[in-house]
């Protein structure tokens, strides 16, 4: 019947497709951009209300440091430039030190006093350099890109080359992960994994037309997938631009699979004989990888969410093209049926040797699973933005050094909550001053930021002049992002020292413990938010591969009708997680948010081949077999496609590995490890354990070897290929 179709539709279907590809191709690569720090963090969870709330009271403020050498400030260019930042579209303000020290002045605050406040802020400490502090707008956090490149054409105009300023804050860093994330930078990488592909599927179908055809396929997956995510209103990011790999990775798994069983199929229906054979295996596999990938949807990070659906999409789209448009290609580039006898020899000497040896196969692997999983334990998480950029890159470099020559970028905010109590702005001031004075008191704080800073630490004692003073004070401080709902809230920006030993979690509960008093400080900011992160990371791994790992147990359960065959049937799905994820545990390496997904994703994927081996294991056993012999001809059967499938994907992700953003190095070098863990788990143990099964009452033993080659019929008589295979199976039996 689906010969018949194809027969007379490949060609339309082939048209169709190339019609439709530059449709696909331009919605999939117009889809708007979105790596901003904030889309990482947990949503609906009180410490974000708090930043919310924060954000609120004093505005999403966002800070470029601009900075240059000390001397260029007698030369006035420095207050230039600042002139002309200020007037650039998307930027509030921008201060220089000689700007912040004239306000102090007006404050009457000293001059020693003056650079000792400014000194780590917008000074230098060892006095070498000095900072443009420019706070962008609303409309700058929302076009931060095009902010940095005018920024950096102001600094071209004024005749400064790339190593005579530095820049650092959080707007440089999301525009160097946009930059790095994006599809141009991927599409170099993409390609080059597509081009091993491409011969290293010449090589196993030994046909140039079918390759460039499968290949030319999976691409029209890719884009489509894109596209659909793009019109349900998705937005990509770095994580999701792994997504064009899956699904070239599931195209594919499902091309090689049924192009494995038509080579070796007979007669003028070759092809439903394939179809046949390959329906209900690729649509379990589909079924178990999709529910895997949408485990990652229970995630609180909207990326990762955002994932899941996508790929779980792209799951269903491979399988619909994989086994919906490869048919045509078979029609149209039809291959001989001729079945390479040393590749099966190698393979039945193969698969005896796993049955013969089954016992101690088993005992080696679990071990090697136990050991390695031992290091889960000891799994830790972590996310922070500079280690997803290249270390050797300008961006890092400047924002080490700056770190190095200022105060941190990396702070917590205190806000201080005065609520209704009728306390006098000098009274308030103050407390404010006590408070900076006990944050940098603490070991891990080295600087903080208040109205205060900008205040005289004593009022002068004429009763007129301190009047006029604060006056002035609560004047300018109206609007400095200080000072929020009249004088009821007070902001303190805390910066970290460098190279804490103790975690922040711990600095934060001494820093609240050290604080406490009638007048409520709620610690807000970007660093507990990502502390907080780095806990919904590592539970969210687990959340979502066991969420993953119990549905697809219940749906193999269901598909091989027995809870014992199921719950063996997992086991080794279970190899690729616990030997890799474990080997990070013991090595100290930890989670981040793209190696985050590959645990449920690799499950996913190593259901695949557990499939296409349990049918074709099921399937033996009805015919008669026992579980030997059951689990021999099952390997001989699907092993080489599972193999073929496995290494051209795994070598072809190896060329992530070469991108210097490091989620989509970390992403190629993680799948390329649990897929080859994941052969092992299907190829090895599997069979091994299969072979152990207790044999049924009442069903005749076959111990006899059978090398026929994977593709006899189940009852055809024996019949062997070749003098060295008689003699492996005189060996055997």
């Amino acid at each position: 019947m689906w010969s018949q179709f194809y027969r007379t539709h490949s060609r339309k279907l082939m048209w169709f497709l190339v019609i439709t590809f530059p449709i696909l191709y331009i919605e999939s690569n117009s889809m708007p951009s979105n790596n901003d720090i904030e889309t990482w963090l947990p949503d609906n969870q009180e410490v974000r209300e708090d930043y919310d709330r924060f954000k609120l009271d004093f505005g999403a403020e966002e800070i470029i440091i601009v900075a240059l050498p000390s001397a260029m400030e007698e030369s006035g260019l420095v207050d230039a430039l600042a002139k002309r930042i200020t007037g650039l579209p998307g930027v509030a303000e921008c201060y220089s030190p000689r700007q912040l020290a004239s306000a102090m002045t007006d404050m009457e605050i000293a001059p020693d006093e003056i650079d000792q406040r400014l000194r780590g802020l917008c000074l230098s400490k060892d006095g070498t350099m000095l900072a443009l502090m420019t706070i962008l707008s609303a409309e700058g956090t929302a076009n931060r890109a095009q902010l940095v490149e005018d920024l950096r054409g102001e600094l071209a105009y004024c005749q400064l080359e790339d190593d005579e300023y530095h820049l650092a804050g959080a707007p440089i860093i999301v525009t160097e992960l946009d930059r790095l994330g994006g599809q141009d930078e991927a599409a170099k990488f993409f390609m080059l994994t597509m081009l091993i592909s491409l011969f290293l599927l010449y090589y196993t179908l030994k046909d140039w037309k079918l390759t460039f055809g499968i290949l030319g396929q999976t691409l029209w997956a890719i884009e489509l997938s894109g596209a659909i995510i793009k019109w349900s209103g998705g937005e990509a990011n770095f994580i999701l631009g792994a997504l064009s790999i899956m699904v070239m990775v599931f195209t594919l798994a499902a091309s090689i699979h049924l192009t494995h069983y038509f080579r070796h199929c007979h007669g003028e229906d070759r092809l439903d004989q394939a179809l046949r054979m390959a329906w209900k295996p690729c649509f379990l596999a589909m079924l178990t990888t999709a529910i895997g990938l949408a485990s990652l949807m229970v995630s609180e990070m909207a990326p990762v969410r955002q994932f899941g659906f996508g790929a779980a999409l792209g799951a269903i789209v491979s399988l619909l093209v994989g086994f919906g448009v490869t048919p045509a290609m078979l029609t149209l580039y039809p291959l001989p049926d001729e079945v390479d006898q040393g590749h099966d020899y190698r393979l039945s000497r193969f698969a005896f040797w796993v049955v013969d040896h089954s016992r101690s196969v088993v005992v080696a692997t679990l071990v090697l699973i136990v050991a390695c999983g031992v290091g889960l334990k000891t799994l830790n998480s972590r996310i922070n933005a500079l280690d997803f950029l290249p270390q050797e890159g300008k961006v890092i470099q400047d924002t080490k050094l700056l770190e190095e020559k200022f105060a941190s970028t990396s702070s917590i905010e205190a806000v201080v909550d005065f609520g209704g109590l009728k306390m006098p702005f000098a009274d308030k001031l103050s407390h404010i001053q006590n408070v900076c004075t006990t944050l940098e008191d603490h070991p891990s704080i080295e600087y903080a930021v208040s109205a205060a800073t900008f205040l005289p630490k004593q009022l002068p004692t004429d009763a007129f002049e301190a009047a006029a003073l604060l006056n002035r004070a609560q004047q300018s401080q109206g609007d400095s992002g200080f000072i929020s709902r009249g004088n009821r809230l007070w902001r303190i920006s805390a910066r970290f020292a460098e190279n804490l030993e103790q975690s922040d979690k711990q600095t934060i509960d001494e820093l609240v413990a050290a604080t406490e008093s009638d007048i409520p400080i709620r610690f807000t900011g970007m660093e507990i938010l990502l502390e907080h992160a780095q806990k919904q990371i590592f539970t969210g791994f687990w959340e979502s591969f066991a969420t993953a790992f119990l549905i697809i147990t219940t749906v193999m359960v269901i598909s091989l009708r027995s809870l014992k065959a199921g719950l063996i049937a997992m086991i080794p799905n279970l190899t690729p997680v616990c030997i890799v994820f474990g080997l990070l545990g013991w090595l100290g390496v930890p989670v981040e948010i793209g190696t985050m997904m590959t645990g449920s994703i690799a499950l996913g994927l190593a259901v695949d081949g557990t499939f296409h081996y349990l049918v074709r294991y099921k399937d033996a056993c009805e015919s008669g077999d026992c579980s030997t012999r059951a689990a021999r001809r099952a390997l001989l059967l699907t092993g080489g496609a599972i193999l073929n499938a496995s290494v051209i994907t795994a070598v072809g992700m190896t060329a992530l590995g070469l991108s210097s953003f490091a989620p989509t190095a970390r992403f190629g070098f993680m799948m390329t490890a649990l897929m080859l863990a994941a052969v092992v788990g299907d190829l090895i143990l599997l069979p091994a354990l299969l072979s152990l099964r207790t044999q049924k009452r009442g069903t005749k033993s076959q111990d006899k070897p059978d090398l026929r080659g994977p593709h006899a019929p189940m009852h055809a008589a024996t019949k062997t290929h070749s003098p060295r295979a008689q003699e492996i199976r005189r060996k055997a039996g």
